[in-house]
């Protein structure tokens, strides 16, 4: 998994945990920051929100009862936003009803341990969540997307067409990926900013349109598969 600069500096894992119990948070903090993680401790729902689009950890732990916008609430809003819908979160609930366990669930949570728990049962956890993460990375970097003639290499950052060899930019290639994943799925400029954030260009609402009429060109015959979505965005044609 990716980390940032500040993370590697770290000698670990960047966590955010989210508790307003103070005591329970810094026990949780000191725990993991002992492991080696680069921990955060956030109060509220809100808080968490900010921290996470801010500089999205690699992991999150989230109590379920927090005060205005609860713990399954910030977990459906990360869930849902493309920018950190991927971060494991582990939810943690003082109710042992199984009901809650599996709202959390629905919402998005990889993972749940009921209050009070081990300091160590957490870390395992955390760790083990961190490892199947990883994984998946790889998986996805070593995984080829093939679709219409097009045959997309993350892990390598190649691209063919019909079997020859196409000359993207960095924020090209980040937004056909993107697109490419889920052929027939619209969306929003804003998703895809949030998704491609490019290195090479500034990219805002506004320029995805001028991304996407040069992606198009590049691509030829085949950029009639970029199909507009009227009031919506962007989709690659199923």
């Amino acid at each position: 998994m990716p980390k940032s600069k500040s993370t590697e500096q770290a000698g670990g894992y960047s966590v955010l945990v989210v508790d307003d119990e103070e005591d329970l948070l810094e026990l949780v903090r000191y725990n993991l920051a002992r492991e080696g993680y680069a921990v955060t401790g956030v109060g509220t729902g809100e808080d968490a929100l900010k921290a996470a689009r801010k500089q999205p950890p690699d992991l999150i732990v989230l109590d379920l009862m927090l005060p205005a916008v609860d713990g399954l609430e910030v977990c459906r809003r990360l869930k849902s936003d493309p920018k950190t819908r991927d971060i494991p979160i582990i939810m943690l609930t003082a109710k042992s009803e199984e009901s809650d366990m599996v709202a959390g669930l629905e919402r998005g949570a990889d993972d749940y341990i009921a209050k009070p728990f081990s300091p160590r049962v957490l870390s395992a956890r955390v760790k083990a969540l961190l490892r199947r993460r990883e994984q998946q990375t790889r998986t996805e970097l070593e995984t080829t997307i093939d679709v219409h003639e097009i045959s997309i290499h993350p892990g390598r950052h190649e691209v063919t067409l019909a079997g020859q060899p196409l000359g993207l930019t960095y924020t090209e290639f980040a937004l056909l990926q993107f697109l490419a994943k889920r052929p027939g799925w619209a969306y929003t400029r804003t998703q895809i900013v949030d998704a491609v954030k490019g290195e090479d260009y500034p990219v805002t609402e506004r320029s995805v349109d001028v991304q996407v009429a040069g992606l198009r060109k590049k691509l030829g015959d085949f950029g009639a598969y970029i199909e507009t979505v009227r009031g919506v965005g962007y989709r690659f044609r199923a």
